[in-house]
């Protein structure tokens, strides 16, 4: 069995609305990472506590959505430079359907499980 071959242009246009996605997400949650306003006079130690960890919680959700933004735009690079499917550490072909599970993924199956 054959894979298919790789569609760079639908490839391309995931990653594009996957960023766009991204970023409406992290406009739309902004409020959330704001700061916790910690006058005990207007808010009670139960609900500021509820509220610092919506907070930390908005925090960790933006640094995945960062991380996966980073992963985005570094495969997009790759497309352009026409060295999308290969290995950046060895520079083999990475197995299709590994990008066809994740196109971001930026490493062959040998070189991310330590054995090349």
């Amino acid at each position: 069995m054959t894979d298919a071959p790789i569609n760079l242009g639908k490839i391309r246009t995931a990653l594009e609305a996957r960023r766009e996605a991204l970023h409406a997400a992290s406009e739309n949650t902004s409020g959330d990472r704001r700061p916790v306003e910690l006058d005990q006079a207007s808010v009670g130690r139960l609900s500021r506590m509820d509220a610092l960890q919506v907070q930390a919680m908005a925090h960790a959700v933006e640094r995945r959505r960062g991380h996966e933004l980073e992963r985005i735009k570094a495969t997009l690079g790759r497309i352009d430079d026409g060295e999308f499917g290969l290995c950046i550490t060895c520079g083999e072909e990475i197995a299709p359907k590994r990008l066809a599970l994740d196109a971001t993924t930026p490493t062959c199956i040998g070189c991310a499980s330590g054995r090349s």
